[in-house]
């Protein structure tokens, strides 16, 4: 075999004699014509021309110069400083190339759009992840791999450690220093906790450019085996190139510590217990995340884990499946969640996230933890209606609702009465309504325990909880001048433990009550029988107020602007507040119902 022209020859014993004289004219033709064209043109004309005939330097084991200090410092996600954008119709010509007669020729014609070291490891790395594709067959089945470059590049597939020969023998044919590097890795298969023994299960490599060794890892950056582990995909993963080696060792723990590139080095017992950043997880813009290891134990039957970011992420969670049992709050720079398990035992837990710009409601799973629960709290059994994130944050800022008068996203009442206010930073229709899973109210008859009060741009919520127990209150948004329906915004936890608590609802408001209109009292649906009821209410631009009981009375404008008088209940069952908007009008528009204790 010639390596430079992939000419081979085959001898037998009928034509040894003959073939073995006309093979070596052949060879001396060839070394002249070498010869004669090496005189003719520049050594770098000769190398480019012929790509095999390109030799690299034994490479060299990593030294101080390559090692990455650990942890992470948040900085860049990759060990050298890369332009995406520079390399878009470098990737875009790699895609197109078809070449697979032999690994020289391809490369070849690879390296006819690539200059520096950099470019000819991006375009081979590119070839690679969108022209071999994972060997699921080969995986379950070692008698039927197939791992010699040749082998891959004829089949188009392969398992790691095919991707990581294949990539290897390309750069030596490029002249680029290449390592093939083995060791444990928290892939396709992995459980988390799990300890590693025995043999190698992941192969991947190590290039050196601009004087530093850098790591990738092809297989991982070409796709994705399904849940079934029967199907490969393609799905391009830019992470896994030049990733930052701090990134790499969170899945990636090779033999031979050294080619971890890190000051200090982790040991295997700090690999197989520290927790596991996927991909997406930096890709998404997280930073950090705490606890670190994969198994988290509950104290008193809680745990909490927060993860902190630089963009906007909205994040959700499922323990064992729901996220019912856990507070999520969103921050600023990140979110926090508390967890409370209602059985023992070790449970899973995955946080998802997802960038607040994107269209699609799709989160990504992130992080993935096991919890070992020892004891439950049966106190935090929350009301199946309360969604996560829980609270305002800087979402509920974006939506219109600012400097909220509650933070935290649990409001604890100890006579069942909260209020809550909020600067409105647009112009917007609120709905808010109250639920419990005690509670035997319809959704519309929970909804009058709320009094919602506009003062210019700010709003207050006035809440009676009807009795003790756990409530959601929830907030639902539109604009003023969109007919269509509201849409779930956040919501808010509110408990009560004193069981003497049973606050009737609001009094009744009819289509004409006015979002400016105030009213502070009476506040009770139900009034008292046979009794003298002061009514104080505050509108603007009405001319007459009436109450219809049992007779009817009329209430005065003060001089501070509140409608005023009293009321006697005797004689009635109901109670009806009622205005004149325009004096030039001759009727009056019901506000207000009340209803009357009854004897």
């Amino acid at each position: 075999m010639s390596p430079a022209l992939g000419l081979q020859w085959e001898t037998s014993s009928n034509q040894g004699v003959q073939n073995t004289g006309v093979a070596w004219g052949i060879r001396i033709h060839l070394f002249l014509f070498v010869l004669l064209f090496a005189e003719n043109c520049s050594a770098h004309t000769f190398l480019c021309c012929f790509p095999a005939f390109e030799r690299t330097e034994a490479p060299r084991p990593p030294s101080a110069k390559d090692l990455h200090v650990y942890p992470w410092d948040k900085s860049s996600l990759k060990s050298l400083a890369v332009d995406l954008q520079k390399f878009e119709k470098l990737d875009a010509y790699a895609l197109k190339v078809n070449t697979k007669s032999s690994v020289e020729e391809l490369v070849q014609t690879l390296l006819k759009q690539a200059r520096t070291d950099l470019e000819k490891v991006r375009v081979i790395w590119m070839w690679i992840c969108h022209h071999i594709e994972y060997d699921v067959v080969g995986f379950h089945n070692k008698s039927l791999r197939l791992c010699e470059p040749t082998d891959v590049l004829r089949t188009g597939k392969s398992v790691c450690e095919g991707y990581a020969g294949l990539f290897q023998q390309m750069c030596r044919v490029a002249g680029i220093q290449c390592m093939k590097l083995s060791g444990y890795s928290k892939g396709y298969g992995y459980k988390i906790g799990q300890t590693f023994q025995g043999n190698s299960d992941h192969a991947w490599n190590a290039v050196f450019l601009d004087g530093r060794w850098h790591l990738l890892d092809s297989t991982w950056g070409s796709g994705t085996v399904d849940d079934t582990s029967t199907k490969f995909t393609f799905r391009y993963n830019e992470f896994y190139f030049l990733t930052h080696p701090a990134l790499f060792v969170n899945n990636h723990f090779p033999d031979n510590s050294n080619w971890q590139l890190l000051k200090p080095t982790l040991t295997l017992k700090q690999f197989e217990s520290n927790l596991q950043h996927n991909s997406d997880f930096y890709k998404l813009g997280l930073l950090d995340a705490h606890p670190q290891t994969a198994l988290i134990r509950t104290e008193n039957g809680t745990a909490t884990i927060s993860v902190e970011c630089r963009p906007s992420t909205l994040f959700t969670f499922k323990l064992e499946g729901t996220d019912e049992h856990g507070l999520l709050t969103l921050r600023k720079q990140g979110m926090k969640l508390e967890i409370y398990p209602q059985k023992t035992g070790r449970q899973e837990l995955q946080i998802f996230a997802r960038p607040s710009k994107s269209t699609e409601d799709v989160y990504t799973c992130v992080l993935e933890y096991i919890v070992e629960c020892k004891s439950v709290d049966k106190s935090r059994r929350f009301p199946k209606d309360l969604h996560q994130p829980v609270g305002p944050s800087w979402f509920t800022e974006k939506q219109g609702f600012l400097r909220p008068s509650h933070p935290d996203p649990i409001i604890h009442t100890n006579d069942g009465r909260c209020s809550l206010t909020f600067t409105m930073g647009k112009d917007i229709s609120i709905l808010a309504s109250l639920h419990a899973d005690s509670s035997s109210l319809s959704e519309e008859m929970s909804r009058q325990h709320i009094m919602q009060i506009h003062r210019g741009n700010q709003v207050e919520f006035k809440v009676h909880l009807p009795h003790a127990g756990s409530f959601v209150l929830k907030f639902f948004t539109k604009k003023k001048s969109d007919p269509g329906s509201y849409t779930f915004v956040f919501n808010y936890l509110i408990t009560c433990l004193n069981t003497e608590v049973k606050w009737p609802a609001f009094p009744l408001r009819y289509s004409k009550w006015a979002e400016g209109y105030e009213l502070l009292e009476p506040l009770s649906r139900l009034l008292p029988a046979n009794r003298n009821v002061q009514f104080k209410l505050k509108m603007q631009g009405i001319s007459k107020v009436l109450v219809q009981a049992g007779d009817t009375y009329t209430l005065t404008l003060s001089r501070d602007g509140f409608w005023e008088g009293t009321c006697n209940t005797t004689g009635c069952t109901e109670l009806f507040v009622m205005v004149h908007e325009n004096a030039n009008h001759g009727y009056y528009s019901h506000i207000l119902k009340y209803d009357v204790e009854t004897q």
